[in-house]
């Protein structure tokens, strides 16, 4: 029986050692081909790291390409690097310098573009089944096939360093790192915008009857509508703001796809939007949502209203849930959606009007031709939240703490969807919703992207980040995701070439590297003058400084009413380090009273040359308002002599002096 016993363990050792030779080993695995799982797989790559990216469905980009091409920005400063490179790269598409409202397929197009210049090994749908970890180091994960997970299925990889790109942190969680689902209390960090909060926006503002028989309590409520009781504001609970669908359709007949009933439709699932339009009529079925026009007559539709595409109050399970339960929550999203627009347009409760609106809408044949012509990701607004070395919270949004390890900007709204529906008073109301502004652009700590220390020591967490849920309404865009990502790489390869673990690379290195070297590929940076660079800005003149961060570029720009009755210039000095041929652009903050020209002037070294750029050369488009505008190529010496002067010169009204950038161009 001894004998049997040692024969056996000698048995499982074997078979141990050789699942761990088993493993396939790279330096940096990435788990989660979300837009930042691309640029972290291509920034890892091209810093010469053997790179797996894993993403459990067949798709790349997440939610840039799964519909959500009305970019949510805040500030164009906070987008850098790669991700601004990608934003270029859809400009280029488009005709434009760079563009933030696109199609998916080319969202889609422009990420396996960096997949294929850095060389990225892919391993499409594989899932993440188990971590096996040696004291707090990850030492390998087994991912499984996502259609048939089974035992035969497994995959070993093991890396030096992992970076969790998934919108759910689920490699972070079965990884043992600490973290958050739903809301903290306000007590917990000293916020006022966490927890229950009763708001004005997504809401019923007119009161709407919750029951079945309308004034009959005992006959229970409408579908959507839950019984549970409104809490003290700021009080925390495990409810996680609503999921949707980012919406593409077509009114191109030649390219649509007829609207048909979905599976499980029902149409008591729309009731309250019946009793909206009862006790306040609609004018358009335009106005049940966030309809936003995209290239080539097609949409990027968005929740909007009391009752839209947010699917409140069912989505709870989702980031602790299974694999199955989840497919299930994704498919009830999906139905709810395609039957509300089924519901608008064929629905004869519906007003005539509102059904004919609808039916010039369809699924667009050319979007998602492997997918039904249906978007392939869930908008999973927030899901785990990593509870990391530090924690990102509303102060840090609002400035009253400020990190000096930057890896990263945020400047959105402090931004919540609703996360319950109930019965407030007798009438049906939405909470949870929050909609908070108004301050400049914040840093992001590079102690947000890594787990606690005696957790894991070679994890990376760039979208999953340790945030409050108020913070990370802010935090939680897909450029931010892509800077994040971008961070998240370069930190991962400094902590292999530096042996460390990732709590202790040098965050000055990191953001060396991403200054000097910001499209990971070697080329020449372009130069950014802001109007706030005292090094390099000269302000003659008393010029009034604008705090306005939705048009400005940055944290302030100047402004001048005076309508040249005093000369008053800014001078624009860029410390030119390699010679040759740029492209000068300047952003110009688009402005109610603006001048009708703005004169600038260019001086190379060599020669003068005067540009007028007119009001309607600032073409906005998008969520911002100012945009860059070319004032022509020169060629520029080495060093600081070519500079680029902004003056109120017969100016007819105020003028604007932001940022001037400097693009060199390919030899």
């Amino acid at each position: 029986m001894r004998g049997i016993c040692l024969w056996c363990m000698m048995a499982l050792l074997v078979l141990l050692a050789s699942c761990k030779r088993g493993a396939e080993q790279v330096d940096i695995c990435i788990y989660g081909g979300t837009s930042a799982g691309v640029i972290a797989a291509y920034t890892a790559s091209m810093e010469g790291k053997k790179v797996l990216l894993i993403e459990p469905g067949t798709h790349l980009g997440g939610m840039t390409s799964g519909g959500l091409g009305y970019t949510d920005i805040g500030n164009k400063f906070v987008v850098t690097g790669l991700a601004r490179d990608f934003y270029r790269r859809i400009g280029a598409h488009y005709g434009q310098f760079e563009q933030w409202v696109f199609e998916p397929s080319v969202a889609e197009k422009i990420f396996q573009e960096y997949i294929d210049r850095g060389h990225v090994e892919v391993l499409y749908s594989y899932r993440l089944h188990d971590v096996e970890k040696e004291g707090s180091r990850i030492s390998q994960i087994v991912v499984e096939n996502s259609d048939n997970p089974s035992p035969e299925s497994y995959r070993r990889i093991g890396a030096k360093v992992f970076i969790d790109c998934s919108y759910e942190g689920d490699l972070m969680a079965k990884a043992g790192v600490s973290y958050a689902v739903g809301r903290e209390d306000n007590s917990l960090y000293g916020e006022t915008y966490n927890g229950v909060q009763l708001m004005n926006g997504h809401q019923f503002w007119d009161p709407i009857d919750p029951y079945v028989i309308p004034g009959d309590s005992t006959s229970g409520l409408i579908w959507g509508v839950s019984d549970h009781k409104l809490l003290p504001a700021g009080s925390g609970d495990k409810k996680v703001q609503a999921y949707n669908f980012r919406v593409c359709l077509t009114d191109n007949p030649e390219n649509m796809i007829p609207i048909t009933r979905p599976d499980n439709y029902d149409s008591t699932r729309y009731e309250l939007v019946l009793r909206l339009h009862a006790v306040s009529p609609r004018k358009s079925v335009y106005d049940y949502f966030i309809w936003s026009r995209m290239p080539n007559s097609k949409t990027d539709i968005n929740n909007g209203g009391g009752i839209s595409t947010d699917m409140i109050g069912m989505n709870w399970d989702y980031p602790e849930a299974d694999y199955d339960r989840r497919a299930e929550i994704w498919k009830a999203h999906e139905d709810y959606t395609k039957g509300l627009f089924y519901f608008l347009g064929h629905d004869e409760r519906v007003p005539r009007f509102m059904r004919d609106e609808m039916l010039k809408w369809g699924y667009p044949k050319d979007e998602y031709v492997d997918n039904g012509h249906w978007t392939h990701q869930l908008y999973v607004r927030e899901a785990r939240r990593m509870v990391g070395e530090l924690v990102m919270t509303e102060y840090h949004c609002v400035g009253r703490e400020v990190v000096d390890d930057v890896i990263g900007w945020a400047a959105y709204t402090m931004d919540s969807h609703n996360c319950d529906r109930l019965v407030v008073d007798g009438v049906v109301k939405n909470e949870g919703n929050v909609e908070i502004g108004g301050f400049p652009p914040y840093p992001i700590s590079y102690r947000a992207l890594v787990p606690k220390r005696q957790e894991v020591t070679n994890l990376l967490v760039p979208v999953c980040l340790s945030a409050s849920h108020i913070a990370y309404g802010s935090i939680r865009m897909e450029p931010v995701f892509m800077v994040l990502g971008q961070s998240a790489a370069v930190a991962a390869s400094l902590s292999i070439d530096q042996g460390v673990d990732v709590q202790d690379v040098d965050v000055a290195r990191i953001q060396e590297i991403l200054k000097t070297d910001p499209l990971a590929d070697g080329s020449t940076p372009e130069i950014l003058v802001d109007n706030d660079d005292t090094t390099a800005v000269e302000v003659r003149g008393d010029w009034t400084l604008a705090h306005d961060t939705y048009r400005g570029y940055g944290l302030n720009f100047y402004v001048d009413n005076s309508k040249g009755d005093t000369l008053k210039t800014i001078r624009y000095t860029p410390e030119i380090q390699a010679p040759g041929s740029y492209k000068v652009y300047a952003f110009f903050p688009q402005l109610r009273e603006s001048t009708t020209h703005t004169p600038v002037t260019v001086y190379t070294g060599a020669d003068t040359v005067q540009v007028q750029v007119h009001k309607d050369d600032v073409k906005v488009v998008g969520q911002t308002g100012g945009e860059w505008v070319s004032v022509g190529e020169y060629t520029l010496p080495r060093g600081r002599e070519a500079y680029v002067e902004i003056s109120n010169l017969g100016t007819d009204n105020t003028v604007a002096a932001d940022a001037v950038l400097f693009l060199p161009q390919e030899k």
